[in-house]
């Protein structure tokens, strides 16, 4: 494919150079009819969505007319934290300090996260430490509201997403976001309600939204918390 000039080609997608330089990731839409421009507020991935039909050359033309904006709104994400000893890390929405511990077992004390062993690998263990605290709190709350509403589900996962915090499929199977651990227990608790009450309603219909806020009553003060800090959340990384 043609490439607009002032445009390179890195190994897997284009790439705008500059200072930094940033990679564009292409997506072809059937639906599209012009060129958009997303950024993810997650990861900081700058998506560029194009007819099926457009011209890489053209679309890149547009992106360098959208460099100015790309770049303020890059400098604006908030900035991520590879955890190691001397990280502070949200546990429950309140920062706690990682340090040497001793013994094999991941614990807190206070305002700290004690993690013994090898320091290299201090970060995978508090996300492995998250990961369980995350199960223990999601599956606790799923059964509370799955009892309140009467339904069943058919299993908890956890992963690691993007772009959102949970989901449920048809057969009743809740997915979370393991990072909620992180989040403060009010929060965790509305995201459990909000995939519960999808048991009941299988939608975003104000029948839905009923459902939510019989469960959580104060549903839209967490939500609006996700939105204003989850970002910061997703920007930790933990060396897996």
């Amino acid at each position: 494919m043609a490439r607009g000039e002032g445009f390179v080609k890195g190994d897997v997608m284009p790439v705008l150079p500059g200072m930094p330089p940033i990679e564009i990731t292409l997506r072809r839409s059937a639906r599209s009819r012009r060129f958009s421009l997303r950024i993810s507020r997650v990861d900081g991935r700058v998506t560029l969505t194009l007819p099926p039909r457009a011209r890489e050359a053209e679309a890149m033309d547009f992106v360098r007319g959208q460099e100015g904006w790309v770049r303020t709104a890059l400098a604006a994400l908030p900035p991520g934290a590879v955890v190691g000893i001397g990280t502070q890390v949200p546990i429950e929405g309140r920062l706690v300090t990682v340090v040497p511990g001793a013994g094999r077992v991941v614990r807190m004390d206070g305002d700290l996260l004690m993690v013994p062993g090898d320091a290299a690998r201090a970060g995978v263990r508090v996300g492995a430490f998250l990961k369980t605290l995350a199960r223990e709190r999601l599956a606790a709350a799923s059964d509370r509201y799955a009892g309140q509403v009467g339904r069943a589900f058919s299993g908890i996962s956890l992963r690691d997403p993007r772009s959102r915090w949970g989901s449920c499929t048809a057969d009743g199977g809740l997915m979370y976001s393991w990072r909620l651990a992180m989040a403060p227990p009010d929060v965790l608790d509305y995201v459990a309600a909000h995939e519960v009450a999808h048991l009941v309603e299988m939608n975003h219909a104000p029948a839905f939204w009923a459902v939510v806020a019989r469960l959580r009553p104060d549903w839209k003060m967490q939500r609006d918390w996700l939105r204003g800090q989850g970002a910061v959340l997703q920007g930790y990384r933990f060396g897996d």
